[in-house]
């Protein structure tokens, strides 16, 4: 990917996102409490808005990857090193501070939820929310709450790879991900009564429907090349109608479509000085493995406000996500 964009900076941001909206419900406090809830009449929160981004810019690049894919193999070995080693090593480190915050009966040794927490997650479809006795007086007991996302991102990463075989087909290509991102939209806009509650691998059919079309969306643009349109006209138009969206209540019905578009066009728009961030490295995917579970230990020991959980979880993730990026995740990708 060029550097000459904002797609390094906007994934940073969309991730202190995250954290800033769990520490509303990690410190006690409903996230209809933002403020950008109560503006938007209900339609949005942080966490959502940074889940969309994180989608649709993960729709764009990864069909970009599987264009310059050699093989399947190649693929698939650029997907597993991007993901699971830093995983892992979170894991790692989760289950080692664990037994220090353990109260529950008998060993945490022998207690069958610690035992499974680390294989269960590192499989991704057998995400294991809770370690019975840790974190119970917390408001929530989950260890690591970031990580249900990620079996539909790696979900969404398979779907695309059977794009492979007709990836020099460019027309093809754009009539089949225009035909599922209609399907999904639908399905989402029409259907959802039916199909929310239904779960596949553990996964809910909301999610499916709601990140899964965020990321056909951002497949779809680089299927068209978007980038090529980019142009602060239309930049301005997509603000527009995103404002107009949220002030008449239809936000809902236009996101999946109009705020990926603007994503994409706001991060090859180069902004002088933001363009250069990823310079200090890719702290986005650090950030958002690490900071739940910090969170969940400053209330463990501190019982802290929402602003100081705030604040100290985020300073705290964005070191951890430097030394993930620095010391895991870029020595893994050399791998690729």
């Amino acid at each position: 990917m060029r550097k000459d964009n904002n797609f390094d900076f906007l994934r940073f941001l969309f991730a202190v996102f995250v954290v800033l909206s769990h520490a509303y419900p990690l410190s006690g406090i409903d996230e209809k409490e933002q403020w950008i809830y109560k503006m938007t009449n209900g339609q949005i929160v942080l966490a959502q808005i940074g889940l969309s981004v994180f989608f649709v810019i993960s729709g764009f690049f990864i069909f970009q990857s599987m264009e310059r894919s050699k093989s399947l193999l190649q693929y698939y070995k650029k997907r597993m090193l991007r993901l699971f080693p830093a995983l892992l090593v979170l894991l790692l480190i989760t289950v080692v501070v664990v037994p220090f915050v353990y109260t529950g009966v008998g060993s945490v040794f022998s207690n069958s939820t610690y035992l499974s927490y680390l294989p269960n997650n590192i499989s991704l479809f057998g995400f294991q929310g809770v370690i019975d006795g840790v974190f119970d007086t917390n408001h929530y007991k989950a260890i690591n709450g970031s990580l249900w996302t990620i079996r539909y991102e790696f979900t969404l990463y398979i779907v695309i790879s059977f794009l492979f075989f007709i990836r020099t087909k460019q027309k093809l290509l754009v009539v089949l991900l225009a035909l599922v991102f209609i399907l999904f939209s639908v399905l989402y806009l029409f259907f959802m009564g039916r199909f929310s509650g239904s779960s596949i691998l553990g996964m809910q059919g909301y999610h499916i429907l709601n990140l899964g079309n965020f990321f056909i969306a951002g497949s779809l643009l680089a299927s068209l090349k978007f980038e090529k349109y980019k142009s602060k006209s239309l930049l301005f138009v997509l603000i527009l109608i995103l404002i107009l969206s949220l002030y008449f209540d239809f936000y809902d019905g236009i996101k999946h479509l109009i705020f990926s578009m603007f994503i994409i066009i706001l991060g090859y728009t180069p902004i002088k000085g933001i363009k250069d961030f990823g310079k200090i490295g890719d702290l986005s995917y650090g950030i958002y493995i690490y900071s739940f579970f910090i969170q969940q230990l400053l209330m463990w020991f501190f019982k802290l406000n929402t602003i100081n959980l705030a604040v100290y979880s985020l300073l705290i993730s964005v070191v951890l996500a430097y030394l993930s990026w620095h010391l895991v995740e870029k020595s893994a990708l050399r791998y690729k």
